[in-house]
């Protein structure tokens, strides 16, 4: 899912700024960090079983914030591939 934000504050590297090699180590971390929780978030139960004695509109809304989250974290993903490709740029 694409990113809803797709420019971002990227830095300048620079001699006196944080290395290129320090910045994808770290943003390639960020990255992999954000693999992980989208894993264990589609991993993780959302079932409408849970859900139905509380009606379906619950259920629909459980769906839906679930899908946000996906999405919160494609988003976070793109913000780490935007630095490190930024970062790999000077390597």
């Amino acid at each position: 899912m694409p990113a809803t934000i797709t420019a971002y504050a990227l830095p300048i590297i620079h001699l006196n700024g944080t290395g290129a090699q320090s910045l994808a180590d770290e943003y390639h971390a960020v990255y992999r960090a954000v693999d992980g929780a989208s894993n264990a978030l589609a991993a993780a139960t959302c079932n409408a079983r849970d859900f139905y004695p509380q009606g379906s509109a619950v259920w629909q809304q459980a769906r839906d914030e679930r899908a946000e989250m996906f999405r919160k974290l494609a988003e976070l993903r793109a913000y780490a591939e935007a630095w490190m490709e930024r970062a790999s740029d000077h390597l």
